[in-house]
Parts: structure tokens; C-alpha cells; sequence
């Protein structure tokens, strides 16, 4: 995944390490545009049309995606393979221009839940990049709590998930990451049997021409968001969820961010600048 991991865990098993980093490896192995042999590396790489069985966890995670891209109006767009891979944010590395073509054909992914397998269209390629790591963590965590482990906190690369509380009977406080270029004060949340997951502008980018390109994609532009959100932090209970939602919410700026996450019942806080927008579910949550 690119990214480190931690868990923080009251009484674990002989083993437990071991334990999260295969759940790990398995998201890898399916999901990762990094690894040539993984299961969605061979789907891209197959000629589009056609249909392919995917394992069960690759299917949950496209049946999740699919339905956030729906719940958003495709802000959420799964089949952006193609262009994050010719803006340098895939596994072909950085880039030191500006792509000239930035369109494609057609980006449908479809998915047939009953035979558990998906298609693209021709224009697609499929890039779980701002979903799959916070599955990765609810997969390690039920894991932990099938092997009875029922207090810990889990994170991956920024996305977190806290169960049960500390031996001194404190919930598992964490503290939001904040734009760098942000005054906006931290806070501080306690994850108890919670996730939280932040997208942020800052986090991965290049500079060309003197100028700042952010990660995250717009599905309707085809191009790095120029939005003014800084970043989008969502809780939810499932760690899966705030971090699609996250990867959503940061694509549509900080008013229609915020319109879309009450309407979701999201707990959701949009930073922009030196602004923050809170939802009602993050207001009702400081009650």
C-alpha cells in the first residue's frame, strides 16, 4: 500500500502482527495497481468487455465504490485507472509535465453481484487507490476481533479505526491531521468503534511549471481538483465507507462537500483555506 501500519492493542494473541500484515498482503494481492500479478492488474490488462470473476473481497470493494459513485453524481469514479496513470499517480511514477490528452472513451465499470464479476469499458481502468486501504483496515480489524481482540486501535496509513477502549478505560483519542498551510485547530476524536479516514490536496502531488497538482482526480474535468478544499475528514463505522466518502466529499468543494454529506448522514468536516465546514452528524457527535 505504500504506506506503513500500527496497532495499538490490550492483551493480543501470540501471532496478532502477523495476522494484520496477511490480511494486508491480501488486499495487495488483489487490489493493488502496483503489483503486475495482482487480481485488478490482470483485470486492466485484459481487453475491455469482457467479463471476470474477482475474488470476494475485490467484489465487496467494487460493490462499495460503485455505490458511493452513484450516491455522489460520480464524484466517485473508480474507473479513473487510465488517467491517474498518465498524471504519474500510478505505477508508472511521477510525470515532469502536464498531460496533453486527458479524456477517455468510456469508464464504466460494471459489476454483476450474483456471479461476483466485473467489466470495464474501453475507456476504463480500475483504481481502488481511495477505497481499498481503508477496507484493508476493517479487514485486519474483524480479523482481530474473530481472534478476540477486543480493544485496540489499527492504522494504515492515516486511516484508523479504534474498538472498545484503553486499559485505563479512555476511548482511543487521535488527533485530525490538519492542512500544513492551514490555522485551523486540530480535533481531537475518540474512536470508539469508530473509523475516521482524510483526504487531503497536500498529501501527494507534483509541481509543474510552478505549479501544484493535487492527487485527487474530478471524474467530470479529468484533471486534479482546483476546488479549494484542502482536505475532508469522514467518521463512519466502517473504515471502508469514511474512506471512499472522503475521496468523494474532497471532489465536489466545501459547500456542495457538506450539502451532500447531511443529506448522507455523513460525519463530515470540510477544510478549506483557513474555513472549516462541519456537517450536522459531526455537530450532533459534539453533543
Amino acid at each position: 500500500m505504500g504506506t506503513s501500519w500500527s496497532l495499538q492493542a490490550v492483551s493480543p494473541p501470540a501471532g496478532t502482527a502477523g495476522g494484520v500484515q496477511a490480511a494486508f498482503d491480501g488486499i495487495v494481492a488483489q487490489m493493488s495497481q502496483w503489483e503486475p500479478d495482482s487480481d485488478l492488474s490482470r483485470f486492466n490488462r485484459a481487453a475491455p468487455g469482457g467479463w471476470h470473476d474477482v475474488p470476494g473481497e475485490f467484489a465487496h470493494v467494487v460493490e462499495r465504490a460503485l455505490a458511493i459513485a452513484r450516491a455522489s453524481g460520480g464524484a466517485f469514479d473508480a474507473g479513473l485507472g487510465l488517467l491517474t496513470e498518465a498524471w504519474g499517480f500510478g505505477s508508472a511514477g511521477p510525470v515532469n509535465a502536464v498531460p496533453e490528452q486527458c479524456g477517455a472513451a468510456d469508464r464504466t465499470i460494471d459489476f454483476d453481484p450474483a456471479a461476483r464479476r466485473i467489466r470495464r469499458g474501453e475507456g476504463a481502468a480500475l483504481d481502488l487507490s481511495g477505497i481499498a486501504k481503508g477496507y484493508g483496515v476493517d479487514l485486519a480489524a474483524e480479523w482481530l476481533l474473530g481472534s478476540g481482540v477486543r480493544h485496540f486501535l489499527l492504522e494504515v496509513g492515516g486511516e484508523l479505526r479504534g474498538e472498545g477502549i484503553r486499559p485505563d478505560g479512555q476511548p482511543w483519542w487521535v488527533d485530525v491531521e490538519m492542512p500544513p498551510t492551514s490555522s485551523v485547530p486540530p480535533w481531537r476524536i475518540a474512536l470508539h468503534d469508530l473509523s475516521i479516514a482524510t483526504s487531503g490536496n497536500y498529501r501527494r502531488g507534483f509541481v509543474a511549471d510552478g505549479r501544484h497538482y493535487s492527487h485527487s482526480f474530478d471524474p467530470a474535468t479529468g484533471r486534479p481538483i482546483v476546488n479549494g478544499v484542502s482536505s475532508v475528514t469522514v467518521l463512519h463505522r466502517q473504515c471502508v465507507m469514511a474512506d471512499g466518502w472522503a475521496t468523494a466529499l474532497t471532489v465536489l468543494g466545501a459547500e456542495a462537500a457538506i450539502a451532500l454529506a447531511d443529506e448522507q448522514g455523513l460525519a463530515t468536516c470540510v477544510v478549506a483555506g483557513d474555513r472549516e465546514f462541519l456537517s450536522r452528524a459531526w455537530r450532533d457527535m459534539l453533543d
